[in-house]
């Protein structure tokens, strides 16, 4: 069953931290079964707290979606965006 990783972006602080991690992201895809379906386009907000930005990712299965996130990899680009600014992420599995 397809799960799908959600970034939202509540703030930056930092858009050269944020450079750097997006410099170092693709890099951590090689070799895991994803497929990009949102990637800070416009945004439209219809309730709730507003987000400066999101990224919507699709992966195959919850564990491939965790494979990727807890990989070494991503663990090592990740400190950048934590520097560059406030999100909530979450994983969800699909129907």
């Amino acid at each position: 069953m397809a799960a799908y990783i959600i970034f939202m972006r509540d703030r930056m602080r930092d858009t050269a931290e944020f450079a750097k991690y997006m410099e170092a992201v693709p890099a951590t895809l090689e070799g895991h079964p994803v497929k990009p379906l949102a990637l800070y386009g416009t945004l439209e907000m219809l309730e709730g707290t507003p987000i400066e930005g999101a990224v919507v990712a699709e992966f195959p299965t919850m564990a491939a979606a965790r494979a990727w996130y807890q990989s070494p990899a991503y663990q090592e680009a990740v400190r950048h965006r934590h520097k560059a600014g406030d999100y909530r992420v979450f994983l969800i599995e699909g129907l």
